[in-house]
């Protein structure tokens, strides 16, 4: 999920060869702002990623968001169900020439289910997802393209918000955790995911993928991802790799990988190696859904410390992230280090309708229909072929995102 999403989209696209030139061209000019926008970076390749995580965040503490943030994000959906990273004329059809995107698309519909009163749109989304699910039972970037480990995990996210059990959702004798269980490493590996196998059909250790499947392979996303019970997240090769047991080794791997310094590293090529805060926020929820708030601590207290200028600079995807990794983990979000993290999220979008969400609620539920009021609510993708960014599309990398 990480926050650099626009490299992300455009490693995505490169990866995915369909792709590319729908994202290669550098926008002219850039777009406005919409007031109902959080952020104030151009949303071309992140609007639709970076709103539904801020609101995404906001529902995990309790805040109600601005109507008129909630109805931009819903306003970006086309009419089959699907979302782009961006349109910026909504009253606009959208066409063929339009790429739309499973991150964008799953990372809204947790976004739009947690708020209440889309109930349409979240299913339309959900049926879009379906629609595009690989003979392997996962999902790439693009519609069409090769499954990937962080795209997989966001769908699974959005598959969660229905009543259909994940497993049930299948292409002929395949489920998503066939196509993640694909990506699992043996021990002899780590036990890591890759995100990819390469194009010698290898696969790669990959943190950012393997934060992103951990918490998929418990059936959940960002959106309900909560502390596990106390566990050893040990790795152990199986004859018969359950889900359950590939969390387990995924962790296990986390686990080992912060031990020494508390974060993970990015790993981009190039590039000289350092911290890695989105990744590492994606890491302390994998672990702590995997192992309990205690297996978690190291790299949280690592991200109290550090994180805070990151964020900053990096903007609401960012700001997004270390709130889900503080309230999964068991940290008090408005006081994460000594920074109000709720507080630097609104600040970067409209006024909060209120900062209860039992309050924004008035008895409304969270699944109930378009009727309902709409007062609240990780290219690309998190995409990261092998540059830790954050849970994908985490802002989220992968193959890469901001």
């Amino acid at each position: 999920m990480n926050v650099r999403r626009s490299a992300a989209v455009l490693a995505a696209a490169v990866a995915i060869g369909t792709a590319t030139p729908a994202v290669a061209a550098s926008p002219s000019p850039t777009p406005s702002l919409p007031s109902g926008l959080y952020g104030s970076g151009d949303p071309t390749y992140d609007g639709v990623w970076r709103q539904s995580f801020a609101l995404i965040a906001l529902h995990r503490v309790d805040v109600a968001p601005a109507a008129a943030a909630v109805d931009w994000l819903a306003g970006q959906q086309c009419a089959n169900g699907a979302f782009p990273a961006f349109r910026a004329d909504p009253a606009k059809a959208c066409d063929a020439k339009l790429m739309v995107d499973t991150n964008s698309t799953a990372a809204a519909a947790q976004a739009l289910s947690a708020v209440g009163g889309h109930g349409t749109a979240v299913t339309k989304a959900v049926t879009w997802l379906k629609s595009v699910q690989n003979k392997d039972g996962g999902w790439g970037y693009a519609p069409g393209g090769a499954s990937d480990a962080n795209s997989t995990s966001v769908v699974i996210g959005a598959l969660a918000t229905q009543d259909t059990p994940v497993s049930k959702i299948r292409v002929g004798a395949h489920s998503p955790y066939d196509a993640l269980l694909k990506l699992s490493l043996p021990c002899a590996d780590g036990g890591a995911f890759a995100y990819q196998p390469d194009k010698k059909g290898k696969l790669k250790a990959n943190a950012d993928a393997t934060a992103a499947a951990v918490v998929a392979a418990h059936g959940t996303g960002p959106l309900t991802a909560r502390a596990g019970a106390t566990a050893e997240s040990s790795c152990a090769d199986a004859s018969h790799l359950t889900p359950a047991r590939a969390a387990a080794n995924g962790a296990s791997f986390l686990a080992e990988a912060v031990a020494k310094d508390g974060y993970l590293e990015s790993v981009l090529p190039g590039a000289e190696n350092q911290p890695d805060y989105g990744n590492t926020a994606d890491a302390v929820v994998a672990l702590a859904v995997q192992g309990g708030t205690g297996a978690a601590r190291k790299p949280l207290t690592w991200l109290e410390r550090n994180s805070a200028k990151w964020a900053q600079q990096n903007g609401p995807a960012a700001w997004a992230q270390l709130i889900l990794a503080a309230e999964a983990a068991g940290a008090d979000p408005r006081d994460f280090g000594g920074t109000d993290l709720v507080k630097r999220l609104t600040a970067t979008g409209p006024a909060p309708e209120t900062t209860s969400r039992a309050t924004a609620d008035s008895g409304t539920s969270a699944d109930s229909d378009d009727s309902g009021s709409s007062v609240w609510w990780v290219v690309g993708a998190g995409l990261a072929a092998g540059a830790g960014i954050g849970f994908l599309l985490s802002g989220r990398n992968k193959r890469k995102r901001p």
